[in-house]
Protein backbone atom coordinates (compact mmCIF):
# COMPACT_ATOMS: atom_id res chain seq x y z
CA UNK A 1 0.00 0.00 0.00
CA UNK A 2 1.24 3.36 -1.15
CA UNK A 3 2.19 6.01 1.85
CA UNK A 4 1.21 9.57 0.53
CA UNK A 5 2.39 12.64 2.27
CA UNK A 6 2.93 16.18 1.19
CA UNK A 7 5.63 18.44 2.68
CA UNK A 8 5.81 21.90 2.38
CA UNK A 9 8.44 24.44 2.37
CA UNK A 10 9.08 28.03 1.76
CA UNK A 11 11.66 29.44 -1.31
CA UNK A 12 12.40 32.72 -2.20
CA UNK A 13 8.66 33.85 -0.58
CA UNK A 14 6.79 31.19 -2.44
CA UNK A 15 5.29 28.00 -1.17
CA UNK A 16 6.74 25.10 -2.69
CA UNK A 17 5.43 20.98 -2.29
CA UNK A 18 7.45 17.81 -2.54
CA UNK A 19 5.10 14.59 -2.46
CA UNK A 20 6.49 11.64 -1.20
CA UNK A 21 5.55 8.07 -1.79
CA UNK A 22 7.14 4.22 -2.21
CA UNK A 23 6.46 3.66 -5.80
CA UNK A 24 6.09 -0.33 -5.63
CA UNK A 25 5.50 -0.46 -9.89
CA UNK A 26 8.78 1.41 -10.47
CA UNK A 27 10.65 -0.31 -7.86
CA UNK A 28 9.44 -3.90 -9.33
CA UNK A 29 10.26 -2.90 -12.75
CA UNK A 30 13.90 -1.96 -12.05
CA UNK A 31 14.37 -5.11 -9.73
CA UNK A 32 13.46 -6.67 -12.85
CA UNK A 33 15.94 -4.92 -14.83
CA UNK A 34 18.92 -5.32 -12.80
CA UNK A 35 18.30 -10.04 -12.41
CA UNK A 36 17.84 -9.66 -16.00
CA UNK A 37 20.61 -7.58 -17.02
CA UNK A 38 23.23 -8.88 -14.30
CA UNK A 39 24.33 -5.30 -13.21
CA UNK A 40 23.83 -1.72 -13.80
CA UNK A 41 23.50 1.24 -11.80
CA UNK A 42 20.65 2.48 -12.69
CA UNK A 43 18.55 -0.09 -11.68
CA UNK A 44 19.58 0.35 -8.35
CA UNK A 45 19.17 4.20 -8.53
CA UNK A 46 15.49 3.58 -9.83
CA UNK A 47 14.59 1.24 -7.08
CA UNK A 48 16.05 3.55 -4.36
CA UNK A 49 14.49 6.26 -6.00
CA UNK A 50 11.32 4.26 -6.11
CA UNK A 51 11.65 3.61 -2.22
CA UNK A 52 12.95 6.74 -0.85
CA UNK A 53 10.02 7.77 0.95
CA UNK A 54 10.69 9.49 3.92
CA UNK A 55 13.93 8.22 4.91
CA UNK A 56 15.32 11.70 3.28
CA UNK A 57 13.19 13.99 5.57
CA UNK A 58 13.40 12.16 8.39
CA UNK A 59 17.19 12.19 8.16
CA UNK A 60 17.27 15.97 7.59
CA UNK A 61 15.27 16.45 10.58
CA UNK A 62 17.26 14.00 12.46
CA UNK A 63 20.03 15.86 11.54
CA UNK A 64 18.30 19.01 13.04
CA UNK A 65 18.30 17.55 16.18
CA UNK A 66 22.02 15.41 16.54
CA UNK A 67 25.11 16.85 18.46
CA UNK A 68 26.71 19.10 16.03
CA UNK A 69 24.21 18.58 13.07
CA UNK A 70 22.02 22.20 13.75
CA UNK A 71 25.52 23.54 12.77
CA UNK A 72 25.84 21.31 10.25
CA UNK A 73 22.69 21.70 8.49
CA UNK A 74 22.80 25.48 8.34
CA UNK A 75 26.31 26.00 7.50
CA UNK A 76 24.78 23.44 4.50
CA UNK A 77 28.33 22.54 2.71
CA UNK A 78 27.97 21.01 -0.15
CA UNK A 79 30.55 17.90 -0.19
CA UNK A 80 30.75 17.27 -3.88
CA UNK A 81 32.70 20.81 -4.04
CA UNK A 82 34.66 19.96 -1.04
CA UNK A 83 35.67 16.46 -2.53
CA UNK A 84 36.43 17.59 -5.90
CA UNK A 85 38.87 20.16 -4.71
CA UNK A 86 42.38 18.14 -5.07
CA UNK A 87 44.18 20.60 -3.68
CA UNK A 88 42.14 19.92 0.03
CA UNK A 89 42.09 16.27 -0.32
CA UNK A 90 45.29 16.03 -1.19
CA UNK A 91 46.44 18.00 1.56
CA UNK A 92 45.78 15.82 4.30
CA UNK A 93 48.24 14.06 6.57
CA UNK A 94 48.77 10.51 6.45
CA UNK A 95 47.20 7.71 7.97
CA UNK A 96 44.03 10.07 8.16
CA UNK A 97 40.94 9.64 6.17
CA UNK A 98 41.53 12.09 3.52
CA UNK A 99 44.50 10.34 2.75
CA UNK A 100 42.40 7.00 2.58
CA UNK A 101 40.00 9.10 0.44
CA UNK A 102 42.52 10.26 -1.86
CA UNK A 103 44.07 6.98 -2.56
CA UNK A 104 41.13 5.31 -2.75
CA UNK A 105 39.28 7.44 -5.42
CA UNK A 106 42.99 8.02 -7.41
CA UNK A 107 43.53 4.38 -7.52
CA UNK A 108 39.75 3.68 -9.05
CA UNK A 109 40.34 6.45 -11.00
CA UNK A 110 37.04 8.44 -9.22
CA UNK A 111 35.63 11.66 -8.51
CA UNK A 112 32.96 13.24 -6.91
CA UNK A 113 31.21 14.97 -9.27
CA UNK A 114 30.93 11.58 -11.50
CA UNK A 115 29.41 9.92 -8.56
CA UNK A 116 26.87 12.90 -8.51
CA UNK A 117 25.89 12.78 -12.39
CA UNK A 118 25.54 8.91 -12.50
CA UNK A 119 22.68 9.10 -9.28
CA UNK A 120 21.34 12.38 -10.76
CA UNK A 121 20.57 10.66 -14.20
CA UNK A 122 17.48 11.45 -15.33
CA UNK A 123 16.08 13.77 -12.86
CA UNK A 124 15.85 17.68 -13.21
CA UNK A 125 18.56 19.68 -12.30
CA UNK A 126 16.67 22.09 -11.20
CA UNK A 127 15.28 19.52 -8.51
CA UNK A 128 18.56 18.16 -7.75
CA UNK A 129 20.58 20.94 -7.29
CA UNK A 130 17.82 23.12 -5.62
CA UNK A 131 18.77 25.24 -2.64
CA UNK A 132 16.65 23.52 -0.10
CA UNK A 133 17.03 21.47 3.16
CA UNK A 134 16.04 18.45 1.91
CA UNK A 135 17.16 18.44 -1.51
CA UNK A 136 20.78 19.43 0.11
CA UNK A 137 20.65 16.36 2.50
CA UNK A 138 19.36 14.23 -0.14
CA UNK A 139 22.99 15.69 -1.82
CA UNK A 140 24.75 14.74 1.15
CA UNK A 141 23.99 11.37 0.89
CA UNK A 142 24.66 10.92 -2.81
CA UNK A 143 28.17 12.92 -1.83
CA UNK A 144 29.67 10.62 0.77
CA UNK A 145 29.10 7.06 -0.84
CA UNK A 146 32.91 6.85 -1.41
CA UNK A 147 34.13 8.26 1.89
CA UNK A 148 31.68 5.65 3.63
CA UNK A 149 33.61 3.11 1.67
CA UNK A 150 37.17 4.04 2.69
CA UNK A 151 35.42 4.48 6.54
CA UNK A 152 33.60 0.34 6.26
CA UNK A 153 36.48 -0.99 4.11
CA UNK A 154 34.11 -2.39 1.48
CA UNK A 155 35.70 -2.41 -2.18
CA UNK A 156 34.11 -1.57 -5.13
CA UNK A 157 33.89 -5.16 -6.80
CA UNK A 158 30.39 -6.75 -6.27
CA UNK A 159 30.40 -8.13 -2.76
CA UNK A 160 31.92 -4.50 -1.60
CA UNK A 161 28.85 -2.86 -2.84
CA UNK A 162 26.47 -5.10 -1.60
CA UNK A 163 27.70 -5.01 1.72
CA UNK A 164 28.10 -1.21 1.48
CA UNK A 165 24.41 -1.43 0.26
CA UNK A 166 23.36 -3.27 3.13
CA UNK A 167 25.29 -0.81 5.57
CA UNK A 168 23.70 2.34 3.83
CA UNK A 169 20.04 0.77 4.59
CA UNK A 170 20.97 0.35 8.43
CA UNK A 171 22.13 3.91 8.49
CA UNK A 172 19.30 5.63 6.75
CA UNK A 173 16.44 3.63 6.60
CA UNK A 174 15.93 3.90 3.35
CA UNK A 175 13.73 1.14 1.89
CA UNK A 176 14.98 0.93 -1.33
CA UNK A 177 18.84 0.19 -0.27
CA UNK A 178 16.93 -2.52 2.19
CA UNK A 179 15.39 -4.01 -1.30
CA UNK A 180 18.80 -4.02 -3.27
CA UNK A 181 20.48 -5.75 -0.21
CA UNK A 182 18.19 -8.05 0.60
CA UNK A 183 18.21 -9.43 -3.36
CA UNK A 184 21.78 -9.44 -3.04
CA UNK A 185 21.83 -11.63 -0.05
CA UNK A 186 18.88 -14.15 -1.70
CA UNK A 187 21.48 -14.39 -4.81
CA UNK A 188 24.61 -14.68 -2.77
CA UNK A 189 25.83 -18.05 -1.88
CA UNK A 190 25.77 -19.10 1.97
CA UNK A 191 27.99 -21.72 1.32
CA UNK A 192 31.98 -22.32 -0.45
CA UNK A 193 32.90 -25.85 -1.58
CA UNK A 194 36.00 -27.13 -2.96
CA UNK A 195 39.21 -25.69 -1.07
CA UNK A 196 37.06 -22.59 -0.21
CA UNK A 197 34.74 -24.49 2.37
CA UNK A 198 36.62 -23.31 5.13
CA UNK A 199 36.29 -19.27 4.55
CA UNK A 200 33.10 -17.54 5.12
CA UNK A 201 30.41 -17.33 2.68
CA UNK A 202 29.38 -14.25 0.95
CA UNK A 203 26.07 -13.97 2.19
CA UNK A 204 27.38 -13.69 5.60
CA UNK A 205 29.30 -10.67 4.71
CA UNK A 206 26.22 -9.37 3.75
CA UNK A 207 24.37 -9.98 6.96
CA UNK A 208 27.81 -8.67 8.36
CA UNK A 209 27.51 -5.15 6.57
CA UNK A 210 23.37 -4.75 8.12
CA UNK A 211 24.79 -5.45 11.82
CA UNK A 212 28.01 -3.17 11.56
CA UNK A 213 25.50 -0.58 10.11
CA UNK A 214 23.02 -0.89 12.82
CA UNK A 215 26.12 -1.03 15.89
CA UNK A 216 27.63 2.29 14.08
CA UNK A 217 26.94 5.95 15.11
CA UNK A 218 25.44 7.75 13.05
CA UNK A 219 27.63 8.79 9.83
CA UNK A 220 25.20 11.60 8.48
CA UNK A 221 25.82 13.25 11.82
CA UNK A 222 29.04 13.73 10.85
CA UNK A 223 31.11 16.68 9.99
CA UNK A 224 32.83 15.43 7.24
CA UNK A 225 35.46 18.38 6.67
CA UNK A 226 36.49 17.27 10.31
CA UNK A 227 36.83 13.89 9.98
CA UNK A 228 38.56 13.57 6.94
CA UNK A 229 41.81 15.34 9.42
CA UNK A 230 41.24 12.40 11.97
CA UNK A 231 43.40 9.47 11.78
CA UNK A 232 41.38 6.78 9.95
CA UNK A 233 42.10 3.90 12.60
CA UNK A 234 41.16 6.49 15.14
CA UNK A 235 37.89 7.36 13.15
CA UNK A 236 36.67 4.15 13.05
CA UNK A 237 36.79 3.26 16.42
CA UNK A 238 35.19 6.45 17.77
CA UNK A 239 32.57 5.22 14.98
CA UNK A 240 31.82 2.12 16.00
CA UNK A 241 33.06 0.76 12.77
CA UNK A 242 34.61 -2.77 13.85
CA UNK A 243 36.16 -4.70 11.07
CA UNK A 244 34.49 -6.29 8.37
CA UNK A 245 35.80 -10.19 9.41
CA UNK A 246 33.15 -11.78 7.03
CA UNK A 247 33.82 -9.49 3.90
CA UNK A 248 37.35 -10.11 3.98
CA UNK A 249 37.25 -13.74 4.68
CA UNK A 250 36.03 -14.25 1.41
CA UNK A 251 38.20 -15.54 -1.17
CA UNK A 252 38.87 -12.70 -3.27
CA UNK A 253 38.18 -14.50 -6.74
CA UNK A 254 34.71 -14.84 -5.26
CA UNK A 255 34.46 -10.92 -4.35
CA UNK A 256 32.56 -10.44 -7.78
CA UNK A 257 31.33 -13.73 -8.76
CA UNK A 258 29.74 -14.76 -5.20
CA UNK A 259 28.07 -11.42 -4.90
CA UNK A 260 25.13 -12.50 -7.10
CA UNK A 261 25.08 -14.98 -10.25
CA UNK A 262 27.23 -14.83 -12.79
CA UNK A 263 29.05 -11.27 -11.66
CA UNK A 264 28.64 -7.69 -9.46
CA UNK A 265 24.94 -7.30 -10.51
CA UNK A 266 23.78 -5.78 -7.03
CA UNK A 267 26.05 -2.68 -7.37
CA UNK A 268 26.12 1.30 -7.06
CA UNK A 269 28.87 1.84 -9.49
CA UNK A 270 29.88 5.19 -10.76
CA UNK A 271 31.71 4.93 -14.37
CA UNK A 272 35.50 5.91 -14.01
CA UNK A 273 36.78 9.27 -14.52
CA UNK A 274 38.56 9.86 -17.97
Amino acid sequence: MRRVGVVAYEQEGRVACAAYRHDWAKAGRALRGLVRDKGGSTHVIDIVRALSGRSTIDGYRRLADHPQGGRIAFERVELVQRLMDRDWVDGFAPGSVGAAYARFTARENLTAKGLAEEVSKGVAAAAVEAPLPYAWFGRRVRDSHDLWHVLTGYGREGLGEACLVAFCYAQTKALGWGVVALAAYLKAKDTLSGPDARHGPPRRAIWEAHQRGRRARWLLGEDYERLMAEPLATAQARLGLTPPRAYLAVPARHLNREAGTGGAEFVLREPASV
